[in-house]
């Protein structure tokens, strides 16, 4: 009987670690599959620019937020005219107006959520925390672009607006004091570092 006990207390506690392990997995899993698949619009990420462009445009709009961050974070551009399969190359300023440094990480997503699919980056500042030093702006850069197979989707064949929508949250620290300051997919282009004098830039 002790032992059929013991051997239920295991299983019990092996169910429970198990299952924990599975809640801290699911974050970086979802965000995996989200990346690959293009689920719930968000972007993926590509390798190389598609081959074939097409004649048809399609208009990208783009949205700038802030969420618990004391930073100014604006779009450079309201929106682009591009060609499907083409190109194209967006900034994102940040400010950050207060007497420290701050660390923040930007999410994304795209609209409408069809899109997501299609809508990919070469190049970009997300998933990767960014800080930025008392009164210094940055500029930060987007290479993307619409897969041709986007205008052959029923879903989205009519379809001829994008928005490509960022949300700045403040960086989550990991439990060691850090806050992930790894070194983003794309370069940024100091507009003002401290004290706020003109850079020469990247």
């Amino acid at each position: 009987m002790a032992r059929r006990n013991g051997r239920v207390a295991l299983i019990c506690a092996a169910t429970f670690f198990g299952m924990v392990g599975a809640a801290y997995a699911a974050v970086p899993l979802y965000k995996l599959f989200c990346q690959v698949t293009g689920f719930d619009g968000t972007v993926r990420k590509a390798e190389v620019a598609p081959t074939r462009i097409l004649d048809r445009k399609v208009t990208i709009r783009f949205d700038a937020n802030i969420r618990e961050l004391p930073w100014k974070f604006q779009t450079m551009q309201a929106s682009q005219d591009v060609r499907i399969g083409d190109t194209g190359l967006a900034f994102f300023k940040v400010t950050n107006p207060t007497d420290k440094p701050i660390t923040g990480r930007a999410l994304y997503n795209v609209v409408p959520e069809s899109a997501g699919p299609y809508f990919q980056k070469l190049e970009c500042f997300c998933f990767t925390s960014q800080t930025i030093q008392p009164h210094q702006t940055v500029e930060f850069p987007v290479v993307y672009f619409v897969d041709p197979q986007f205008a052959d989707d029923p879903e989205t064949k009519g379809k001829n607006e994008i928005t490509l929508s960022y949300t700045f949250f403040p960086a989550v620290d990991d439990g060691k004091g850090k806050t992930g300051q790894v070194a983003a997919a794309t370069t940024p282009r100091i507009v003002e570092p401290l004290g706020g004098a003109p850079s020469r830039g990247l």
